[in-house]
């Protein structure tokens, strides 16, 4: 799971090389339409097709080649870089169409010099127009990103406080009675702090596995057997990277909003399965009543949108969180995608 860090990840995108190639099949289909070759249009548009497809998939290879190169370069280099490789395969296979077959992609010699300037400026033309586009969307793309990891850093420093103070309340209770405890209360808060400081937008899933469990012995220290633990992960844990701190936000609104709410407490689930060389987990807790439920909806929800957003950000979009709740049980269910290529 990567995001895209910078415009030409864009072009890799299964969304974005079947709009690219679909345009391509667009444009020939419009440079055929406007040639006047009357009953021969369709074998036209067939040629034009093959052209238009040919050059997109050649300008796409070298820049799939130059891909490590172009990603030191700038949003504009990089579109200046795209056209002049879309010129040089468009002239050479222009050139090795007239050497193979002697015409121009179909285009009759009388009519070359008006064909092939309207081919060449259609897909000039378009392809700048995708490029900067392309350019919006990824710009688009980051403003989002840094909105959501604004509004998750403000989350964040409005829930520490109600932990901290919990936490530091258990350790102090702790100090004279059982001090190995007390210290290792604040190691985990240590420990967590840390993570939530470090500015990291991932880490990997073993890592939030093992801070999740932290928080969660911090939490059994302060409530007791109304807190029941049931753990149920793969193992070993899949190599995957996961947006810090998601599950373990998932487990502290189920105990903030469950099962704190609740006299008798309850069980915390927490389970997973692997599919299709990515994981689903699972963070499962009792509700309050209705009327209690409905007083503290307002702050789960707020933490359950911003780490739905950072989910779903990352992994250039294919993580999901999944929320159900009904008959008194509330699931979150975040869906882990398998790791993009390493060599993409």
């Amino acid at each position: 799971m990567r995001s895209l860090s910078h415009p030409v990840d864009v072009l890799w995108q299964p969304n974005t090389l079947l709009s690219i190639f679909a345009a391509g099949g667009l444009l020939a289909l419009t440079l055929a339409l406007a040639s006047g070759t009357g009953e021969a249009r369709l074998i036209h548009f067939g040629l034009l097709s093959f052209a238009v497809q040919w050059v997109i998939l050649c300008t796409l290879s070298l820049l799939f080649l130059l891909r490590k190169d172009l990603r030191q370069r700038s949003a504009r280099e990089v579109i200046a870089f795209a056209l002049l490789a879309l010129l040089a395969v468009t002239l050479a296979s222009t050139w090795l169409s007239w050497q193979t077959t002697g015409s121009l992609w179909g285009i009759s010699e009388s009519d070359w010099w008006r064909g092939g300037i309207r081919f060449f400026i259609s897909i000039f033309s378009a392809t700048l127009i995708g490029l900067l586009a392309l350019r919006a969307q990824w710009e688009s793309r980051q403003l989002a990103l840094r909105l959501k990891q604004a509004e998750f850093d403000a989350l964040r420093a409005r829930v520490d406080p109600h932990f901290l103070f919990n936490t530091l309340n258990t350790a102090t209770a702790l100090v004279h009675v059982q001090p190995d405890q007390a210290e290792r209360v604040l190691l985990d808060l240590s420990d967590l702090f840390r993570a939530a400081l470090s500015g990291k937008g991932e880490h990997t899933l073993a890592r939030e596995v093992a801070l999740t469990e932290r928080y969660l012995q911090i939490e059994r220290l302060r409530l007791g057997e109304r807190l029941r633990l049931a753990w149920d992960l793969p193992s070993p844990l899949p190599e995957l990277p996961i947006p810090s701190l998601a599950l373990q936000t998932l487990a502290e609104n189920a105990v903030r909003h469950g099962i704190e709410q609740i006299p008798g407490g309850g069980v915390l689930a927490i389970t997973g399965d692997t599919h299709d060389g990515g994981l689903r987990l699972r963070v499962r807790n009792p509700t309050p009543s209705q009327a209690d439920a409905d007083a503290a909806a307002a702050g789960h929800r707020v933490g359950i949108a911003a780490t739905r957003a950072r989910i779903e950000a990352a992994g250039d979009g294919r993580g999901k969180l999944h929320i159900r709740h009904a008959e008194g049980v509330f699931e979150a269910e975040i869906e882990l995608p398998p790791p993009a290529d390493a060599s993409g």
